[in-house]
C-alpha cells in the first residue's frame, strides 16, 4: 500500500491544492482554492494503491457538485506521483471524465 498521509496533489493549472491525510486503508482529503471554495473527499485504497474515493465540493458561484472517482497511481520519473483519475459527477449536471492529480511539495 502508498502512505498518502501528508502528500498534496493539485490538477495541472488549477489552483486548488488538496492535502491528503491516511489512517490504515482509509484516505480522506481537503481542498480549497481558485473556484472552489471548499472541497472534501473521502474513501478507501486498495493493496494495489487504487483509491476509490467519494468527493463533494462547493464551488465559488455556490453550487455544489458531488460524485465518485478511482484513482490510479502512477509514479513520474522525479519519483512523485500522479493519479490518474476516473471520475463520475451525479446530478443535473451529471458528467463523467479522466483527470490527472500531479503530487506537490
Amino acid at each position: 500500500m502508498i502512505d498518502y498521509d501528508g502528500r498534496k496533489f493539485r490538477k495541472a493549472g488549477a489552483e486548488a491544492v488538496a492535502v491528503y491525510r491516511q489512517e490504515d486503508d482509509v484516505v480522506w482529503a481537503e481542498f480549497a482554492g481558485g473556484d472552489v471554495r471548499r472541497g472534501t473527499l473521502a474513501g478507501t485504497q486498495r493493496e494495489n494503491g487504487v483509491l476509490h474515493l467519494g468527493y463533494t465540493v462547493v464551488l465559488a458561484t455556490g453550487e455544489v457538485i458531488c460524485g465518485h472517482t478511482v484513482n490510479t497511481p502512477e509514479v513520474t520519473e522525479d519519483g512523485h506521483l500522479r493519479l490518474r483519475e476516473v471520475w463520475e459527477r451525479y446530478g443535473p449536471h451529471a458528467a463523467t471524465g479522466v483527470s490527472y492529480l500531479d503530487e506537490v511539495s
